[in-house]
């Protein structure tokens, strides 16, 4: 085709715009980015900043992190917010940003709760402490006494016919080849009812006694004991009991705070539902567990060296087969310094019923209608067997707090009295067990001391020897 000169311009350029319509234009490059891909605080909000020319979506996954908006178009902001929490541990979540062609991970740590300390608390220290566990102090610890029926009496120290406590008669006590006394105390000797407030010569006074025991190089286990009952462990007392408990024990705990670890607080004693000995209802025990950890929280929040304290806690009314089957061992944030309590009176015809028919026990026993027809030494024996597999052998320590045998005054009853006391002795120790024989200070019919409360004299050397040999 010939096509003249003057037309050959215009035929380039159409022929130009005729390919130029065949070609795509280049697409915008997707922008999208995040200000951090790491995020941590404690609580309310933080802000991140989206670059983008894009639609994006957000996805967060975790119930307790907020994110808004969850999707939008271009640059924009998305606020994190966390729920609060009481959590003493670091809690974490990711949230995921996706575009047309891109996703942005977000790495979201919420810090862990600080602290919220009470005005008593002073810093943790151990200073006077030794660095030995519970296992390590248990063993410190020997065969132990109780002043029973003194400062636990209700109406005061000598009202249950008991004379006030000196230090001369702790001191027989040590002599006598004791270790450690435990004191039991009933504090409700309040100056102000609705608060609690303990009646301050009322702990000055128990503070004596314990400084009797400290300063003959003895151990102390103070408790809060019977106390006319008001610790009852039931849903509809759980919460009234839990703040007594707690505010009793926060003024205890502040008052022998700088005390070295000779001291050692036991947060109850037989806690059960009055008169009610059968297997607890679980409301009773979930009840008393939460009473063991309000103690040790208490104690623990007064901070010193009340943060290395040995504390005892006790199973359902002190009944061993109560703790194995539903004690549940409170936390706590210090390693080692814990311990549980359990008591043994059994065979009870034996050794607490106040008649003569049950005299005699164990293998030695020449009269059957004189002995029980249960708990004997196999059974003892077992107790705390049970005990030593549940506790002592996963490092927790076991006090036998109490464990007595009355004088029935029968004519052979002294002869058996000591077996059972022996034995016991022997048995607890060699099974792990503290053992604490239960004095209440009567040396009459039915009473079970071995002192004589006003003079020192030892009622019953046989007996104390008995005891003491146990632990050689």
């Amino acid at each position: 085709m010939n096509i003249p000169f003057r037309f050959l311009g215009l035929f380039l350029l159409a022929a130009l715009a005729i390919f130029s319509c065949g070609e795509t234009e280049d697409p915008k490059p997707i922008i999208f980015a995040v200000s951090t891909n790491a995020v941590q605080f404690e609580a309310g909000s933080q802000i991140i900043s989206i670059t983008s020319n894009s639609i994006w979506t957000i996805e967060a996954a975790s119930s307790w992190l907020e994110v808004t908006p969850t999707s939008g178009t271009g640059n924009s902001q998305i606020t994190l917010k966390a729920s609060s929490t009481t959590l003493s541990e670091v809690r974490e979540a990711s949230v995921k940003l996706s575009s047309e062609a891109k996703v942005e991970l977000i790495s979201v740590k919420q810090d862990a709760k600080a602290p919220s300390l009470p005005s008593y608390y002073i810093p943790s220290h151990a200073t006077g402490m030794r660095d030995i566990s519970n296992l390590e102090l248990a063993k410190e610890m020997g065969i132990g006494w109780n002043l029973g029926n003194s400062l636990e009496a209700i109406g005061g120290e000598t009202a249950w016919g008991n004379p006030k406590t000196t230090k001369e008669l702790i001191g027989v006590i040590k002599s006598a080849g004791f270790n450690s006394v435990r004191i039991p105390v009933a504090w409700s000797k309040f100056t102000h009812a609705e608060t609690f407030e303990i009646d301050p010569a009322w702990m000055a006074r128990v503070q004596e006694v314990v400084d009797y025991v400290v300063d003959d190089d003895m151990y102390v286990v103070m408790n809060i004991h019977w106390d006319e009952g008001w610790m009852q462990p039931t849903f509809a007392k759980q919460n009234y009991v839990n703040d007594r408990l707690e505010k009793m024990w926060i003024q205890i705990a502040l008052n022998f705070r700088d005390y070295d670890d000779h001291l050692l607080f036991a947060g109850t004693n037989e806690v059960m539902v009055d008169g009610d000995y059968s297997t607890p209802k679980p409301e009773y025990y979930q009840a008393q567990n939460s009473f063991n950890q309000t103690f040790v929280d208490a104690v623990r929040s007064t901070g010193g060296r009340n943060t290395y304290r040995n504390l005892v806690v006790q199973t359902f009314n002190t009944n061993i087969d109560h703790g194995v089957n539903f004690f549940i061992m409170p936390t706590d944030d210090t390693e080692r310094r814990l311990m549980v309590e359990v008591h043994y009176y059994d065979p009870y015809e034996f050794s607490l019923k106040e008649d003569e028919v049950i005299t005699q026990w164990g293998e030695h026993a020449t009269d059957p209608s004189k002995t029980a027809s249960w708990g004997g030494e196999s059974y003892a024996d077992g107790q705390f067997q049970q005990v030593k597999t549940k506790f002592v052998d996963n490092g927790i320590p076991v006090l036998l707090g109490e464990y007595a045998a009355t004088d029935k005054k029968a004519e052979d009853n002294d002869t058996y009295r000591k077996y059972y006391l022996k034995h016991l002795s022997k048995s607890a120790k060699e099974h792990g067990l503290v053992p604490f024989y239960w004095d209440n200070g009567f040396g009459g019919d039915y009473g079970s001391a071995l002192f004589n409360r006003s003079s020192g004299v030892q009622l019953y050397p046989d007996l104390i020897e008995a005891i003491i040999s146990a632990g050689q």
